[in-house]
């Protein structure tokens, strides 16, 4: 039995019932591994973000979000790629199953922070996409880590990964508004306005390059 079934309870015998409550068991137990991996990443971001305060620097974090993907999500994304519908298979086809975003003030402080986490021993850098230099067609631009951290259980040590995008906040502005317009309204999204959403990118592009322009010649940055 796969954790699709959760879905289906009414229709289960007595005995599948069992094999779910147990399945759903091993779900959460899964699901902890990706909120310990949150919280290790979040607690090195927090003592980053408390060190450049202390030093009286501006801190290069402005804001910090996570997520946990719901079951439904994951069983649509290993669906929609083909991939089987069990744990095992979304430990080792989904790398963001946890996800952090890091908002920060400034481009330059997207890859201070990449690189202070970088040189942490214990964390280990599995995929880089830097939608900054290269932004994707609708002009969609983050720096996207997926990081993969040690958890210490009580009788094992069980790695997991994490996505972590790294964002100014013009940036998740764009974002976060773009995904509202495109996906969550009832109206499929024409050419044009693609182009214009596109447009509006490349604007708040330009605006956070002379900010952080403005920024150094403050001595900010």
């Amino acid at each position: 039995m796969d954790f699709a079934d959760f879905f289906a309870m009414d229709r289960l015998s007595e005995h599948d019932e069992e094999q779910l409550i147990e399945s759903a068991m091993q779900l959460q137990q899964v699901m902890l591994l990706y909120e310990a991996g949150i919280r290790e990443i979040k607690t090195k971001l927090d003592i980053l973000s408390d060190e450049s305060r202390i030093s009286g620097k501006p801190s290069p974090i402005d804001s910090i979000k996570s997520r946990i993907k719901t079951p439904r999500s994951i069983i649509g994304k290993l669906k929609r790629r083909g991939y089987p519908i069990s744990l095992q298979s979304m430990m080792e086809n989904l790398n963001d199953i946890g996800g952090i975003r890091v908002i920060c003030p400034f481009i330059e402080d997207i890859y201070t922070v990449a690189d202070m986490l970088m040189r942490q021993d214990d964390l280990t850098l599995i995929e880089k996409k830097d939608y900054i230099q290269d932004p994707k067609p609708n002009g969609y631009r983050s720096l996207h880590l997926i990081l993969e951290v040690p958890i210490f259980l009580s009788e094992r040590t069980q790695p997991v990964r994490i996505e972590l995008q790294l964002r100014t906040i013009a940036m998740d502005f764009w974002a976060s508004l773009e995904h509202q317009l495109r996906y969550k309204s009832d109206v499929k999204v024409p050419p044009q306005i693609s182009d214009d959403l596109k447009a509006c990118a490349d604007v708040i592009a330009a605006t956070d390059e002379e900010m952080q322009r403005i920024a150094k010649e403050l001595h900010v940055l």
